[in-house]
């Protein structure tokens, strides 16, 4: 097959490609998680794909960017990194379904949306603002059945919705930040110093709070290759060439996918089960973001 068909077929399948390698990061959570306390495992990944990205920038880049435009990115790292990442572990940690954590995670581009209001003094449409309120509907269905003790949804609890809610918080402020702050960083300097960071809340919430025992098995070493090698560096990659090359119209809306995913990967590999009502919220929220961030502006 010519390279240039081959090109053409990797840009159709990238966003089908991505979705898959982004949902699969809560499945590696679940599967690590026995095996390692959140942070720990958090802070064993950050510096295990920093030490792969710092030689590559050394070896690649030739000019490094002040102190200033690094530091920001290392603000934007503590955000979308650190405290998403550090949220969503520690929920999962905590009994979370993975299928469950992802579904609050897909608010993103909704709270993205009144953030950029707040921050930037982006207009928030009509329907943006009835998507944000449709989206927290949908949550609350899906957390509906242990608020009023009927369904028993084991890890959804006041801490770990916190924690999660407290992800989709930081990575919307992050997305944020950095568009006011960060521009036209060479991308391979921007990842080393997001990750670099991360390292910093990871490191000291491991060292002041957790035992930093880790269970060295085989299961554990395949979830952190899987998420240093496809997330950390292929997916982060991949969602930065679909950014780059525009091989998706709205690359954003490839998230909407990802709870759904998540959900079925989490059936397949742990039993994780949602019941109907659960179901129509998972709807309703990827229904609410879709009509919200398609909306056309005025």
């Amino acid at each position: 097959m010519p390279s240039g068909n081959r090109a053409g077929l990797l840009g159709k399948a990238a966003p089908a490609i991505f979705v898959l390698l982004w949902s699969t990061g809560f499945i590696g959570a679940k599967l690590g998680l026995p095996h390692a306390e959140p942070f720990t495992f958090l802070t064993i990944r950050v510096l295990l794909t920093l030490a792969i990205l710092v030689p590559v920038a050394l070896i690649f880049v030739r000019q490094w960017p002040g102190r200033k435009p690094f530091g920001h990115s290392m603000v934007t790292g503590v955000l979308v990194h650190g405290v998403y990442l550090g949220g969503v572990f520690f929920a999962i940690s905590r009994g979370m379904p993975a299928g469950v954590a992802a579904l609050v995670v897909a608010l993103q581009p909704l709270a993205t949306a009144f953030a950029a209001r707040l921050m930037l003094g982006e207009k928030l449409r009509p329907l943006q603002l009835a998507g944000l309120l449709a989206g927290l509907f949908g949550v609350a269905l899906v957390i509906a059945p242990k608020l009023v003790g009927g369904v028993d949804v084991s890890g959804i609890t006041a801490v770990t919705l916190a924690s999660a809610f407290a992800a989709v918080a930081a990575i919307s402020l992050g997305t944020v930040y950095q568009k006011r702050f960060v521009s036209g960083l060479d991308l391979r300097i921007a990842t080393v110093a997001q990750y670099a960071g991360a390292l910093i809340p990871f490191l000291l919430l491991s060292l002041l709070t957790e035992t930093r025992q880790v269970d060295w098995t085989g299961e554990f070493v395949f979830a952190l290759a899987w998420l240093v090698l496809v997330l950390s560096i292929g997916a982060v990659g991949l969602l930065m060439l679909l950014i780059r090359t525009n091989t998706a119209s709205g690359t954003a809306s490839l998230f909407y996918l990802v709870p759904a995913v998540t959900a079925v990967i989490a059936w397949f590999l742990f039993g994780e089960k949602l019941t109907p009502i659960q179901l129509l919220g998972m709807a309703v929220v990827m229904g609410a973001v879709a009509l919200a961030t398609r909306a056309p502006k005025k």
